[in-house]
């Protein structure tokens, strides 16, 4: 994985306002935390940063005051409307030093023929990886798999140097037949009306009364 080199600024500002006049200007306020070290506030170029992020895991080399810090995003916050970058918490890394990241889960193939559905028990895989090479994704090949089938953790091969932080046997993957999700939508639906009917009923034996 490339570094993503983005240029930050320490803050001394804090709360709300301060974050506000941050992002109007912007940038995003973000801390960095790790290797014991107190928490370092920074704001970082949203646009910048933004396009980092649409890298799973990213390394970004943060340039702060002529040195560079190197870093993986832990947790973003978002604008739930609008969708832009609210606060970013970064982990500090070094090279060489193992971290534990979720990587995404492509499936790739065809199931076996009956149109069957396939389900992303898991959408992303823990593993443990070296912090500068942390895979952007796994794929998971479900070529003519048929319903009740599942791939696991230990059968996903991953790139050398990155092992699992999950039980092996963790369902990963699962293919469902599709009588079975048809059925569980007709079940779900015959009770929806019996409980409305139910409900229905005390109302007209009181409207009964009344009249």
């Amino acid at each position: 994985m490339s570094e993503v080199k983005i240029p930050a600024a320490l803050r001394t500002e804090f709360g709300k306002g301060a974050a506000r006049r941050i992002r109007r200007a912007d940038q995003v306020p973000a801390v960095i935390y790790g290797h014991g070290a107190e928490p370092k506030h920074v704001s970082v170029p949203g646009h910048e940063l933004l396009l980092a992020l649409r890298t799973a895991n990213v390394l970004i080399s943060l340039e702060i005051d002529g040195k560079s810090e190197l870093v993986i995003p832990k947790a973003v916050q978002r604008d739930p409307i609008k969708g832009f970058l609210e606060h970013v918490d970064l982990l500090s890394v070094k090279r060489g030093e193992k971290v534990n990241v979720e990587i995404p889960v492509t499936a790739e193939g065809e199931l076996a023929p009956g149109g069957n559905l396939l389900e992303h028990v898991l959408a992303a895989l823990p593993v443990e990886a070296e912090a500068t090479h942390i895979p952007e994704s796994v794929t998971v090949s479900v070529e003519g798999l048929e319903a009740g089938a599942s791939v696991l953790a230990k059968d996903i091969e991953l790139p050398k140097g990155v092992t699992l932080a999950v039980d092996e046997d963790a369902v990963v993957i699962q293919v469902l037949a599709a009588q079975a999700e048809e059925a569980a939508a007709e079940e779900t639906e015959e009770g929806a009306e019996a409980a409305e009917g139910a409900e229905a009923a005390p109302a007209e034996e009181a409207a009964d009364d009344e009249a």
